[in-house]
């Protein structure tokens, strides 16, 4: 009787030991894979990331890159990530489709005037830890050389800016006509350009609309209409883009470093944009250039803003 008991209990543990091996296959072919990414962070929206590295997009999130200076090319690795850039300094992406959570999508390339920045692009699932605006900020761009700019045109603002709220120093370059005073405030040389200070004063009651302003380099005697040569030049950069005024405007305008002879003058033109024949001329001599004064560049610091924010 022994015998028979043992030998059903043997029984009933072998079949007990070969379900439990068919349940764990079972499992096994039931458990999906799952892609794990290994970068490390706290953040809420993705353990393992730092998010001053990455940039986190979502479809229903339209993601802003702004860069302190111009953008002069943006490369997206993949075709995953669409947009395009909508204003000088900025650019736009989003994900092409839904994606897993947490995917590591690609990177994006901002290509500045003087400096470079990469980042990795990472799919987020929930819309509120998308990044719907992200400025990029000067250590995460990497700086290379570029011939074609010598100067950022951030940095020019920054000059022009700081310039804009100095004290006049110059008073023998003046222009009178049609009730429209113009005068020089200030020529500042900063590395390879001409920084020009000038001031508008209206002493009519008819506000003075601008159609355009122009620099030219031209004879001083033009005697013969045909023997004058005029060679017109182009701000590299211009501070004040406001059109009209009542009373006063100011600008500075920026140059590229010029040298021309004692018989030529620089002239700078601010046309009317209406057929009244106002026209202010300002001259500025040779002499005057060569007095240029070297600008401070600690005057930067009394800036009430901070010109790549």
């Amino acid at each position: 009787m022994k015998r028979i008991v043992l030998a059903v209990m043997g029984l009933v543990a072998l079949s007990a030991g070969a379900n439990a091996q068919e349940n764990t296959e079972a499992k096994k072919d039931s458990v999906k894979v799952r892609y794990i990414y290994t970068m490390q962070t706290d953040d809420n929206c993705m353990p393992g990331i730092e998010r001053n590295h990455v940039i986190f997009i979502n479809e229903n999130v339209t993601t802003h890159v702004i860069m302190p200076e111009n953008i002069k090319l943006v490369d997206m690795s993949t075709d995953k990530i669409v947009g395009n850039q909508c204003a000088d300094n900025i650019v736009r992406i989003k994900p092409s489709a839904r994606m897993r959570d947490h995917e590591l999508v690609g990177t994006i390339t901002v290509i500045g005037e003087r400096h470079l920045a990469q980042y990795d692009v990472v799919y987020t699932a929930g819309p509120a830890c998308a990044n719907s605006i992200y400025r990029i900020q000067l250590d995460e761009m990497k700086r290379y050389k570029n011939p074609d700019v010598l100067m950022p045109e951030s940095e020019m603002a920054a000059y022009a800016w700081a310039i804009y709220g100095s004290q006049p120093n110059y008073n023998n370059i003046h222009y009178t006509a049609n009730g429209i005073r113009a005068v020089v405030n200030n020529i500042y040389t900063v590395n390879d350009y001409y920084f020009i200070d000038y001031s508008l004063y209206n002493r009519t009651k008819i506000k003075y609309d601008i159609d355009e302003v122009r620099i030219k380099l031209t004879d001083k005697k033009e005697a013969k209409a045909t023997n004058s040569q005029t060679i017109e030049l182009t701000p590299t950069y211009s501070l004040n883009s406001a059109h009209s005024f009542k009373k006063a405007y100011r600008n500075v305008i920026v140059l590229p470093k010029l040298t021309f002879p004692d018989e030529k003058v620089l002239r700078i033109e601010i046309a009317e944009r209406q057929i009244s024949g106002r026209v202010i001329y300002i001259p500025i001599e040779y002499e005057d250039i060569l007095n240029a004064d070297g600008f401070d560049k600690g005057l930067l610091r009394r800036l009430p803003f901070n010109i790549n924010r």
